[in-house]
Order: structure tokens, then sequence, then C-alpha cells
């Protein structure tokens, strides 16, 4: 995980912004975070995620996609749904999950 927020990219692209509050059982749950940042690698038009953890315990990620065929294949992605499961039954007290389709980025970076 990079401390440095994904670039921006050239629009029309999609995000996906997963945010949650986790319960006090988490048995697994870093294990099948970085499983999952493994398995979204691999799929064709994956551009980044970013993360970030408040210290009252709300969770952000926000992944992003090229298109929409791409993020559709990381939603049913067979080991994805079963961590999406794991989550509703055992890591997760609430969460939300917002997909845009993004038309203007742009970006900075101090000299």
């Amino acid at each position: 995980m990079s401390d440095q927020p994904v670039q921006a990219f050239e629009p029309p692209y999609y995000l996906a912004v997963f945010t949650t509050v986790r319960t006090q059982e988490q048995t697994g749950y870093s294990e099948t975070a970085d499983r999952m940042e493994e398995l979204v690698q691999d799929i064709p038009g994956y551009l980044g995620m970013d993360h970030a953890q408040t210290p009252g315990g709300l969770g952000i990620s926000v992944g992003y996609f090229r298109d929409a065929e791409a993020l559709t294949q990381w939603r049913t992605q067979a080991e994805h749904r079963e961590a999406q499961q794991r989550g509703r039954e055992q890591w997760y007290e609430s969460y939300t999950l917002h997909v845009a389709k993004v038309e203007r980025s742009h970006g900075f970076t101090r000299a």
C-alpha cells in the first residue's frame, strides 16, 4: 500500500468507493485484504486503489477502473465474492458502496 494517492487518469473511467465500519471480530481480515489487493491487479483495466482509515474506525477504499467491464469483472471474481460474503458475516458492522463514472480528473505534485 502506497502513501501517495493514485494518479489522475484521462477520463472517462470508473471508481468504486467502499466505506466501512468494522466489527471487533477481525480474524483473517488482513490476510484476505492482502489477497484481494493481489487479485484485483490481475483484472485488465484495473488502475489502482487508495485506502484511508480514521482513528474512529471509518475505512474508505477507492478502486479505479478503466471501464465498467473491468469493474464488473472485479465485482464478480469468485474469491472476491467469497470475501464479500465473509465481510457481511464477520468483519463489517456496516458498509456502503458507491460506483461513479469520472468525467473530470486532475492532480498536483509539489516539485
